[in-house]
């Protein structure tokens, strides 16, 4: 019986497992990887601490302050079911079953994909998935967004004032962003915008070049430096049985990240928290942390 099981090892695991470390509690971290989507960052500029830094050197960062503590990390494994049962919370993975006291669901979001060609091959190398993070190393460069909702348009508004141009493709026959948000993006003259237009391939060399489109049935090249795909991504919750979701399968938590089942907490991009940013989750992973801790040490053992 752990104390605490920490599912994720994002920037929301990762603190909580370095502030559990800190208070001697007896933890175990499962994970896919170290370092969750900051893997997918390719230059981050707006981490306290680092003005400019790769999502491949922040997640090292990362890795190597969790191994200064004897923390005990399942790299490779995958949660499969996490649910309270009695007075237990019980974890299992594909590879392993364990039971605590506590658990922390860090387990981050999933960014949907577009599964064209080209799509893995330029990840990192042009093709990213935040606009936030990684925006600004597309200045004065043309680039593609992809996809029609209000992340889109947020980065429609961000590139359109940093980029060369902006072409906006959206694959059904409208767009869904808030309209003011598509006016602003409408009266921009670097901004084109098309719907009907389905991605069919991302070409280059080292570097994205260029994307090929098909719109309203015509195959269409544009030449581009920066794909930014925002269509959405999928909160990785769907294992944690019995705790109140929103509408988007967010785990709802309250200002202590906990959740409405005692001994479960959640921290980071899988729960309801405003603005899914690096640094947000590594403050959200302390908070729960810490929650943890109180949450044990105001009950018996074994309770």
């Amino acid at each position: 019986m752990h104390d605490l099981v920490i599912i994720g090892a994002g920037p929301a695991g990762i603190t909580a497992s370095i502030y559990a470390a800190r208070k001697k509690m007896d933890l175990v971290v499962v994970s896919e990887n170290v370092g969750g989507q900051t893997i997918l960052s390719s230059d981050i500029e707006n981490y306290t601490g680092y003005q400019f830094i790769t999502g491949i050197e922040l997640s090292q960062k990362f890795r190597e302050h969790l191994e200064q503590f004897e923390i005990n990390v399942k790299e490779g494994e995958v949660a499969t079911r996490v649910e309270r049962v009695d007075d237990r919370i019980e974890i299992e993975t594909n590879a392993n079953r364990y039971e605590a006291r506590t658990a922390i669901i860090a387990s981050g979001r999933i960014p949907r994909k577009l599964n064209v060609p080209g799509e893995e091959e330029f990840r990192n190398r042009g093709v990213t998935y935040c606009a936030t993070c990684d925006g600004p190393v597309f200045a004065g460069k043309d680039v593609a967004i992809i996809g029609g909702g209000n992340s889109a348009f947020e980065a429609v508004l961000q590139m359109m004032k940093i980029a060369t141009h902006v072409y906006v493709f959206e694959a059904t026959d409208r767009f869904r962003a808030d309209p003011v948000m598509m006016e602003k993006a409408e009266k921009s003259e670097n901004v084109s915008m098309f719907t009907k237009s389905k991605v069919v391939r991302i070409v280059g060399d080292r570097l994205v070049s260029g994307i090929d489109v098909e719109i309203n049935g015509e195959d269409k090249h544009f030449d581009v430096g920066g794909i930014l795909i925002e269509i959405g991504s999928s909160p990785a919750s769907e294992f944690v049985r019995g705790v109140t979701k929103n509408e988007t399968g967010e785990i709802v938590v309250d200002c202590r990240c906990a959740t409405n089942i005692p001994g479960i907490f959640a921290a980071g991009d899988v729960t309801d928290v405003y603005a899914k940013q690096i640094v947000v989750a590594c403050g959200e992973g302390a908070k729960a942390a810490l929650a943890a801790f109180e949450y044990l040490s105001t009950r018996p053992q074994g309770k």
